[in-house]
């Protein structure tokens, strides 16, 4: 078995470290972060805003609440010992409070932001072109923006306001150790930035990795889906693939996991070291506060005052510096959020820009569709998967299109339904150019059916009526569409009729064959009863004859008064249509009835007479 290719990131030392004005652009995303929170939910933002005040001065009268009972003690003063004593019992009772205050509310806000920020990105999702779906670098994107999507901002948030609360508690400990020496207070601050820094720059390795790798874990999930799928088992199963793609999974996890080692090793040996320079900083002050406390320079009280301000004090400043490189690291993680709703921003103002450019008087009193040498080439591809194509289809008429795979039969349907735009040329749709056209009203004029249809596994008449969601509850309609796409039949023998839920991922799901899932999809094609155009793309390829009879009967009846466009490799199919279209490569080679293209003695007679013989 070949081995899968892992291509590995460049080493750490070429990374380097985020120059000043990388860091400021980088830190730029808390305030964006802070209004997504905002808009998420105010009251909860005030309640953190509120308990992390009190979280940050709390720990001051803690700290001098035991400096006074320690003096109180020294007196022998018992009632004022006990009385600072309760003080100090009400001040850590109520930091607990806020303690568990904060992290109820964190909770909270997490919950509702990671669903409002993930609701966010599939909105987004829903406003792009079809062309981004076909793009493996906006995959990529889209992977990087949901991964965290749900834990980042409320971190990046419950960080900010952490690192508030800890610069103020931090001012209130250096305030209090500036009376014993303020070059103490400098020195010890200077010994933690060492450990800091090196976070932050792990930090910033360690999230250029994963983004590196979005397309590699992009394809451990998809090896995971085919492994644990109801439609890739039966094949896994048949072919034996099973234990070949586990082998894959299996590289390219160990891979993952292997470069986190190295990456968490190195990180955190290198930060211990660093972090010992704050720890014999901490205990040289402490000594020369308890030789001072020997030599009676100072109080025992405020010895014990100076040492928990000293040890909260350096923590606080840890924490001031953890927090830094965490924001850090999360504004990287945002940076991904906020590219990818950037990429759907400027994709709707582009297709504003291009609407109102072209939106105007009807280009000519004309009813129809009219192709103006339109091409096509999907993005990053050298071959046009259409050229030239030059056609008018008048109202009312019919129209099958025909060609080996790949020729364009499905690329011209979706630029016509306006899921695309062509690179060259135009389309002209009663006398407007397409792209000027409302895209709900353009969409609402046809009825489709693709190929690669989707199956839902909803209820039944959810599969029919999502092919007109404003009809979802007429039930008359869905059962008018079910019999015309031939799907009548489930009604009866499904058990529950309409509300019969099919598939077979949730509970009491009936699945289909494939044959009876093309005629849910056509019931569903069929339920825009105001659309004017038909497209039928291998309508019957999974029906038997007798079905696919009954549907092109129906059909014949349906299409009266409107235009309609069949994608067929069935010629009993095609033959129906009043003009052919022979697409070749991308190109239009033939056109016109069935009668004269078989006269003419070209590919659609040479496709023709072999589909024929196979039936002699």
């Amino acid at each position: 078995m070949r081995a899968l290719e892992v291509h590995h990131p460049p080493p750490a030392a070429k990374l380097g470290k985020p120059g000043l004005r990388a860091t400021k652009e980088l830190f730029g995303h808390t305030q964006r972060t802070l209004s997504l929170v905002w808009a998420s939910s105010p009251s909860l933002l005030v309640y953190m805003s509120a308990l992390g005040l009190c979280g940050a001065l709390l720990p001051l009268f803690v700290a001098y609440a035991g400096k006074r009972i320690i003096d109180a003690v020294v007196l022998r003063n018992r009632p004022l010992t006990l009385n600072w004593v309760a003080f100090e019992l009400f001040f850590v009772v109520l930091l607990a409070a806020t303690q568990r205050g904060q992290g109820l509310v964190r909770s909270l806000l997490g919950a509702r932001l990671g669903t409002d920020v993930n609701v966010q990105i599939l909105d987004k999702a829903l406003r792009l072109d079809l062309s981004f779906f076909e793009d493996a670098e906006f995959y990529d994107k889209l992977t990087r923006a949901r991964r965290e999507a749900s834990s980042r901002p409320v971190a990046l948030i419950s960080e900010s306001f952490a690192l508030v609360q800890n610069v103020v508690t931090l001012f209130g400990y250096a305030v209090m150790l500036a009376r014993f020496s303020g070059w103490i207070v400098l020195g010890l601050l200077v010994a933690t930035l060492p450990a800091t820094l090196s976070e932050m720059r792990y930090s910033k390795i360690a999230f250029r990795i994963r983004n590196w790798r979005s397309p590699e874990s992009r394809k451990l999930l998809y090896l995971e889906y085919v492994l644990a799928n109801d439609e890739h088992v039966k094949e896994v199963k048949l072919f034996g693939i099973g234990p070949h793609l586990l082998d894959r999974y299996r590289v390219l996890a160990e891979s993952f996991f292997e470069e986190d080692k190295r990456l968490a090793i190195r990180r955190a040996m290198l930060t211990h070291a660093f972090s010992l320079i704050g720890t014999v900083a901490f205990y040289a002050t402490y000594a020369a506060m308890a030789v001072a406390a020997a030599a009676a320079r100072i109080t025992l009280g405020n010895l014990t005052l100076y040492v928990v301000s000293l040890r909260q004090g350096q923590q606080s400043f840890q924490s001031v510096l953890s927090g830094i490189g965490n924001l850090y690291e999360h504004n990287l993680y945002m940076s991904n959020l906020f590219s990818y709703i950037e990429l759907s921003q400027n994709s709707e103002r582009v297709q504003r820009e291009r609407a109102e450019r072209r939106l105007g008087a009807p280009l000519a009193d004309e009813a129809g569709i009219r192709f103006e040498d339109v091409g096509f080439c999907y993005p990053g591809k050298e071959a046009w998967a259409l050229r030239h194509i030059d056609l008018q289809i008048a109202p009312g008429d019919s129209i099958a299109l025909v060609g080996e795979n790949g020729a364009g039969k499905t690329t011209f349907v979706k630029l016509l339904a306006g899921l695309y735009e062509p690179s060259e040329g135009r389309i002209i749709l009663d006398g407007r150019d397409l792209s000027s056209w409302d895209p709900d009203l353009l969409r609402k004029r046809f009825g489709v059916l693709f190929q690669d249809f989707n199956k839902y596994q909803l209820k039944l008449r959810e599969n029919i009526g999502l092919g007109s969601v404003e009809h979802l509850a007429d039930q008359p309609r869905i059962e008018r569409a079910a019999e015309r796409g031939g799907a009548g039949e489930l009604l009866a023998t499904l058990p529950g009729g309409l509300d019969a839920a099919l598939g077979h991922w949730f509970e009491k799901g009936s699945e289909l064959s494939g044959g009876q899932w093309q005629k849910v999809a056509l019931a569903r094609a069929f339920m825009r009863e105001e659309a004017d155009i038909l497209v039928l793309d291998e309508p019957t390829a999974a029906l038997d004859a007798e079905s696919e009879h009954a549907v092109f009967e129906r059909f014949r009846e349906l299409a009266k008064g409107r235009t309609t466009i069949v994608i067929s490799h069935r010629f009993p199919t095609v033959r129906m249509a009043k003009n052919i279209i022979v697409l070749e490569h991308g190109q239009v080679v033939e056109h016109g009835s069935h009668e004269s293209l078989l006269a003419e003695g070209g590919k659609y007679a040479r496709m023709f007479q072999l589909q024929a013989e196979g039936y002699r």
